[in-house]
């Protein structure tokens, strides 16, 4: 490993049964990361992530395990290899692993605030009463653009994700979601084109969101205290694109605003591919969409969703 080096987390979806059980079996490091969190959330987190349990496709507990289970992998590793990055980002939730792995958010604020988090974002819009759509050509997340702009214009729908450059999600109730999935089929007719559901359980990064923000930002508020803004700055921000500002309200302005705001993975890619031009970027989770995502800016990303995989490449001379 050479050069600077970038640690990227992945967020809700990539949620597994199992996840991160081999670092707890093998790492006394993330068996103290699962510790704290239970502790912190009144819950047995571990029994939560490795057992076959329906609560880990329901997002308030989703959110918690997923940044557990990756500080476990993430902590773990740093105690065996040393890992020591120079900067950090993740993906919706995936941000708040960045923040707690960089040591801008204790762990047992971070499992908590994403607790409330998704039990929030859970009870704006009922079950069912939301969807989300990937739409997948080629520029649409970048310089082919309109076409989506349009939909999100037409009908009262939002852009939630940026997420590379041949990839933008829709998030929206789900009529006005079903409308725009079938004017966007007539609009890319004989063109090379996707468009994926997303299984989910509410219209993520959407307007629908933003009659939780209040609440959200009165709890941000009461652990403000606990944010450490030099640290963050080392962790993208997904609403704003650049690198968090070093200031305690401006960070808490972004993680507000990326409740209902579009998150912008293109362009913190950009700025996390510029920080490591000559160095690695590692995504660390138990899925890894995002090196998909990298490959669309031509940048290659190396996976961790095991203690085998992340073994293999870090002992590598």
């Amino acid at each position: 490993m050479n050069g600077p080096l970038a640690i990227i987390f992945p967020g809700q979806g990539s949620q597994r049964a199992g996840m991160a059980s081999d670092f707890h079996a093998q790492m006394p490091a993330a068996r103290a990361v699962f510790d704290e969190a239970s502790e912190a959330l009144g819950i047995d987190v571990a029994a939560l992530c490795f057992q076959e349990d329906p609560r880990l496709d329901l997002t308030e507990f989703t959110q918690p395990a997923i940044l557990t289970a990756e500080i476990a992998m993430y902590r773990g590793l740093t105690a065996e290899y040393g890992l020591a990055a120079d900067c950090f980002g993740g993906h919706s939730l995936g941000e708040y692993t960045a923040l707690c792995a960089a040591g801008a958010l204790p762990l047992a604020v971070a499992v908590r605030l994403v607790r409330l988090r998704g039990a929030l974002m859970q009870r704006a819009v009922p079950v069912g009463e939301g969807a989300m759509v990937a739409v997948i050509a080629p520029g649409i997340g970048a310089e082919a653009s309109a076409p989506v702009d349009e939909a999100a214009a037409s009908f009262g729908i939002d852009i939630a994700n940026r997420n590379a450059k041949d990839q933008v999600v829709l998030s929206g109730g789900a009529e006005a979601i079903g409308r725009a999935v079938e004017w966007l089929s007539s609009r890319f007719a004989g063109t090379e084109h996707r468009l994926v559901p997303l299984a989910v359980s509410a219209p993520f990064h959407s307007r629908l969101m933003r009659a939780v923000e209040p609440e959200f930002a009165e709890a941000l508020r009461r652990e403000s205290a606990a944010i450490v803004p030099a640290a963050a700055a080392r962790v993208t921000s997904n609403f704003t694109g650049g690198f968090h500002a070093p200031d305690t309200d401006s960070i808490v302005r972004a993680l507000v605003s990326q409740i209902s705001g579009t998150v912008n993975w293109l362009a913190n890619m950009e700025v996390l591919g510029a920080a490591t031009e000559a160095g690695t970027i590692y995504e660390i989770g138990p899925g890894r969409p995002l090196r998909t995502f990298f490959q669309s800016v031509g940048r290659e990303v190396t996976s961790f969703v095991s203690l085998k995989a992340a073994a293999r490449e870090l002992r590598a001379p």
